[in-house]
């Protein structure tokens, strides 16, 4: 069975940033598209970005220009860099990898907490 590993979560002030990466146990990366979500105490779960298998980024518009999420098939890693967090970016953050043919995939979560 395939996991997924999140790590590079942890407390930072407002404004600064973080780099999160989640990897797969095994090679399946290159057929899967690669997503970041989080989930913040008492809220649903959102979708903060998205890479397709060709590469094309789409983003929350929460965080557009702020983050950028980025894959690399040969490592099974996906990585979401995120700069000027906000206190509202505080959350467990989850990488997700989704194929229409395959059962979805989903890491365990790293929490991200932004504050002074």
């Amino acid at each position: 069975q395939v996991q997924l590993v999140e790590s590079g979560g942890g407390l930072v002030q407002p404004g600064g940033s973080l780099r999160l990466s989640c990897e797969a146990s095994r090679s399946i990366f290159s057929v899967y598209a690669l997503s970041w979500y989080r989930q913040a105490p008492g809220n649903q779960r959102e979708l903060v970005a998205t890479i397709t298998t060709g590469g094309t980024t789409n983003y929350a518009d929460s965080v557009n220009g702020r983050f950028t999420i980025s894959r690399d098939n040969a490592k099974n890693t996906v990585y979401l860099q995120m700069n000027s967090l906000k206190p509202e970016g505080t959350a467990v953050y989850y990488c997700n990898a989704r194929n229409p043919f395959l059962p979805d995939l989903w890491g365990q979560g790293t929490q991200v907490t932004v504050n002074s």
